[in-house]
């Protein structure tokens, strides 16, 4: 009669039956995976704990059992029995088939009876939130190849609009991406050498530029150092901005 023991290092043995764990391969219609099961579990319990795993229930689950060069080795079919009462080595094989005659093949792998969410190819082009518009608007793999190139003369004359409504001498204020509040005076309106299309030169009322009107060896205004910057003019808002005093609260 087999006995279940624990050494001093807490690893539980069956005598008689080898080691008290032994590692199986779950074969179902639904997949194929690897598990360690203790050979003291009965095969009532085997079966709860290959339900969640195969999808097929215990109630009518049949478990064969195939040895490590898949030789057919008999069925678990006693519940009351444990796992290790059978030739159980590592790596052989449990075999789950349902029993269930009226259970549909299929019914949880076939994923052609799936019912898929479809768009017409005019559907899906007039969406914003996929990928094929996303590379559109960003010019990238197939479209960066087709991608049209800007007209010389368009680029020559981006923003000109905007720049129209800005003049030198009037006070401005940009606010940064990361919300800080910048004022000053323009100082410059028009094109430039080192980009196309129309900027704005501001010199800031506070050292938070990046020169001083002088770029790439041009000279388009005049400044202290790191109070000169440029920007495009639709990142620019004039009007009235005084210069602010810092300590204009203090007592």
């Amino acid at each position: 009669m087999a006995t279940i023991s624990t050494d001093l290092a807490g690893n539980m043995s069956i005598s008689g039956l080898g080691p008290a764990v032994v590692t199986l391969f779950i074969s179902s219609e639904a997949a194929t995976s690897e598990r360690r099961f203790s050979k003291s579990i009965t095969i009532a319990s085997l079966k709860e704990r290959l339900e969640p795993i195969t999808g097929v229930p215990a109630s009518t689950m049949k478990v064969s059992l195939y040895s490590k060069s898949d030789e057919f080795m008999g069925v678990l079919d006693d519940d009351s029995k444990m796992l290790g009462f059978f030739p159980v080595v590592d790596y052989a094989r449990l075999q789950i088939t349902d029993l269930n005659p009226h259970r549909v093949r299929g019914e949880y792998t076939d994923l052609s009876a799936v019912k898929k969410f479809e768009l017409t190819e005019d559907e899906y082009n007039k969406r914003s939130d996929t990928l094929r518009d996303y590379l559109k608007r960003n010019k990238l793999r197939q479209y960066a190849e087709t991608a049209s190139q800007p007209d010389e003369a368009d680029a020559e004359n981006e923003f000109e609009h905007e720049a129209a409504g800005i003049s030198v001498g009037d006070r401005c204020e940009v606010v940064t991406e990361e919300g800080l509040t910048k004022r000053g005076s323009v100082q410059f309106v028009g094109k430039t050498q080192f980009k196309p299309g129309y900027w704005v030169g501001i010199q800031y009322d506070e050292p938070l530029g990046k020169h001083n009107g002088t770029v790439k060896g041009v000279q388009y205004f005049s400044c202290p150092d790191k109070y000169g910057a440029f920007l495009r003019p639709n990142k620019v808002q004039v009007g009235d901005y005084p210069e602010e005093d810092l300590f204009g609260d203090e007592l």
